[in-house]
């Protein structure tokens, strides 16, 4: 089952119900007004919402439309939390080697994250706006997850239960601002701008066998300008699995229904596949001669991000942004 969210319908949008191959949609209001009152009541409404999915399949609706990605808000406009971690170990490793600093042991067993905005999320359309180039403009291609309510102190193997939704994010960087908010030793804020989801978010049974042990087992596809950046295996390298990472987030607190618990940067061992982000490529730069050539993105720059099945179908449709000089 594929679900979205149409833009119309006031700030939370109006729930739709998508075919597998991104081309109809049905409006889910019967069901639920949006994803979030989906979600609260999620044991009762992920059947009817299945078997809308179904009629759209077979044809039986009457009422389907063809779908405009451009139409669509996030899937979840606005979330009551976005926890998210950094799973992928060889992106810390290398960040932290191009600075001179070891990765403490600690993270191979304890997962680093952090709680990010969630007060709105950019559609997949939307663009992405910035006062400044000289921010350090980046994107970040990641898998999220979305549970729904959650107790807390699950154990892993209960929390992967919990995990009813699965899609993309586009996780927006402003890098130069990082360093001295984390000198701070408060955490991110001003250095993270809203986000933009997947058009689509899929329920893990869509996903077949690319879904194992709580982990996406498929390659993340990022263009910048058109260009390929980067196709690193979201099911490689990941240290640990999303019932990992929500056990952690509810280790001594319950999760709210519609949490979304992001992977981070998706990153190999083997760069030969490219990167998820550019800060990632800049390290690899500074590790090979000490200095990063590739710039940050600049205003008109435009990033793509998709995952394809092995027919090469998109998945959760393509997050497209341009990047944007803020006016205030």
């Amino acid at each position: 089952m594929k679900l979205a969210s149409l833009k119309a319908g006031g700030r939370d949008g109006t729930l739709i119900v998508v075919d597998r191959a991104l081309r109809h949609f049905v409006v889910a209001s019967e069901v639920a007004p949006t994803l979030q009152a989906a979600l609260d009541d999620w044991q009762n409404t992920a059947p009817r919402l299945n078997s809308l999915a179904d009629d759209l399949a077979h044809g039986r609706h009457p009422d389907s439309r063809p779908l405009a990605e451009a139409d669509l808000a996030a899937p979840l406009p606005r979330a009551f939390e976005f926890l998210d971690g950094s799973a992928y170990l060889p992106h810390v490793e290398r960040v932290r080697r191009a600075r001179g600093a070891e990765v403490p042991e600690s993270f191979y067993t304890d997962p680093l994250m952090y709680q990010a905005t969630s007060a709105g999320f950019l559609g997949p359309r939307d663009p992405v706006r910035v006062q400044s180039e000289e921010f350090g403009i980046d994107f970040e291609a990641e898998v999220i997850v979305v549970t729904d309510d959650v107790p807390m102190a699950v154990t892993a193997e209960q929390a992967g239960k919990h995990i009813q939704l699965v899609g993309l994010v586009n996780d927006v960087s402003l890098r130069n601002l990082i360093p001295a908010e984390l000198a701070k030793g408060f955490g991110f804020l001003r250095s993270k701008p809203r986000s933009a989801l997947s058009p689509v978010l899929v329920t893990p049974d869509e996903l077949g066998e690319a879904w194992r042990d709580c982990v996406l087992h498929r390659p993340l596809v990022s263009r910048l300008n058109g260009e390929l950046f980067g196709q690193p295996d979201a099911g490689v390298d990941m240290q640990f699995s999303f019932a990992e990472l929500v056990a952690h987030a509810a280790s001594t607190r319950p999760l709210a229904a519609g949490t979304i618990v992001g992977s981070g940067t998706i990153a190999n061992q083997d760069t030969s596949l490219g990167a998820s982000c550019l800060a990632e490529k800049r390290v690899l730069e500074i590790i090979a001669s000490g200095q990063p050539t590739t710039p940050f993105m600049s205003f008109g720059d435009t990033i793509s991000i998709e995952m394809l099945d092995t027919e090469g179908q998109s998945i959760f449709g393509r997050i497209e942004q341009v990047i944007e000089r803020y006016e205030p």
